[in-house]
């Protein structure tokens, strides 16, 4: 399998490739299209000579594609070519992307940057398998998206819950396939995440990078929306009994970063996370036998093995607040701790406030 490019940061035109990489892809895709070596219409056309179906300045026929109100201008609309009324719709089209897309991955015809980001797998499979989960398990309802801006860095920053963090990629399902502006959202996760064995692979090929000031500074200054969730594993593995009670946000990192870089802080309220996997005990031996934060005992798990591990159906909602601007602030403002608590501690109490108004308007778990 051929090596991917790798697009650095920090280039003069870094936002632009990175931004393009998917859209070349595409265009690639749309040239193949055109025909495949072997077959009729494939490579450079002399001048002046058209395929089978096309029409010269000032001719009508075959070839000329439906106007918008015209019979069959929806079916090509949906298939993604307008006006290509020739045959290889449907399944074949499908087909044909896929074929290409794998390759490419072959080939190494694909871009990543400095994290091992790779914009295409992620679009094409990563997002694919999760959308199941997100639209039609947790039925994920989504407010507030627009509150992230369409250009430019900003910081979102969220509750943590559910024992296994599912709630960090329906956010960045979110956000992927709501926001007007078609943003990604790159997370900060754990060492730990990166300690094992094919999730490792996964979360670099997804955006994930390590939650370090270095790696966020990196990320905002190239003007990607980051998530961070910064209760951490105090949040992720508390007891049930504690659920929906923030934890403390640590010493306010999140903050001084943000406001290094002048990105806006999205505050950002996950309900339903909670009740996926309710952890009634913790098995402290075992966890440091294992090597993990915690070892979650819940009604199911381990009682019935793996199909304990399968988490229960909840409904779910996020919702994204009005962004809380940082650059606005005098330089050196990074280092002053008290203004770094202030802040943590104003993020903190609005995602807190937020989470309670949703509690009681959620009319059940499940609906």
């Amino acid at each position: 399998m051929g090596d991917a490019k790798v697009i650095p940061f920090g280039s003069p035109d870094d936002g632009h490739e990175r931004r393009g990489a998917y859209a070349r892809s595409e265009s690639n895709e749309r040239n193949d299209r055109n025909g495949q070596p072997g077959q009729r219409g494939y490579g450079p056309r002399p001048r002046g000579q058209r395929r089978h179906g096309e029409d010269g300045p000032g001719e009508q026929g075959h070839g000329e594609a439906p106007r918008p109100g015209e019979q069959g201008y929806g079916e090509q609309v949906r298939e993604g070519v307008p006006g290509d009324a020739g045959p290889g719709t449907g399944w074949e089209r499908r087909a044909a992307k896929a074929l290409a897309f794998l390759r490419r991955r072959v080939t190494g015809e694909y871009e990543v940057d400095d994290f091992g980001y790779d914009a295409e797998l992620t679009d094409e499979v990563l997002m694919s398998l999760l959308r199941p989960l997100y639209e039609k398990y947790f039925r994920v309802e989504v407010r507030g998206v627009e509150n992230i801006p369409a250009d430019g860095s900003a910081l979102v920053v969220a509750n943590h819950s559910g024992t296994l963090p599912l709630d960090g990629l329906m956010m960045q399902v979110a956000v992927h396939d709501n926001h007007p502006a078609g943003r990604h959202l790159r997370l900060l996760a754990a060492d730990l995440v990166f300690m094992l064995p094919v999730v490792n692979a996964l979360a670099r090929k997804a955006g994930h990078t390590l939650a370090c000031s270095e790696d966020a500074s990196a990320l905002l200054a190239a003007g990607e929306v980051v998530g961070v969730m910064p209760e951490g594993f105090k949040g992720l593995g508390k007891p049930f009994s504690e659920r929906y009670k923030l934890q403390r946000f640590g010493r306010g990192g999140f903050v001084s970063t943000a406001l290094r870089a002048g990105a806006p802080i999205v505050p950002c309220s996950i309900v339903g996370a909670e009740e996926i996997y309710p952890m009634v005990g913790n098995a402290k031996t075992l966890a440091r036998l294992l090597g993990f934060p915690y070892f979650p005992v819940t009604p199911t798990f381990p009682l019935l093995g793996p199909l304990g591990a399968v988490p229960l159906p909840t409904k779910w909602t996020i919702q994204f607040g009005e962004p809380i601007p940082t650059d606005g602030y005098p330089a050196g403002s990074a280092d002053d701790p008290m203004l770094m608590f202030d802040l943590t501690d104003q993020i903190r109490e609005t995602i807190q406030h937020t989470l309670y108004k949703l509690l009681v308007r959620r009319r059940s778990v499940f609906f």
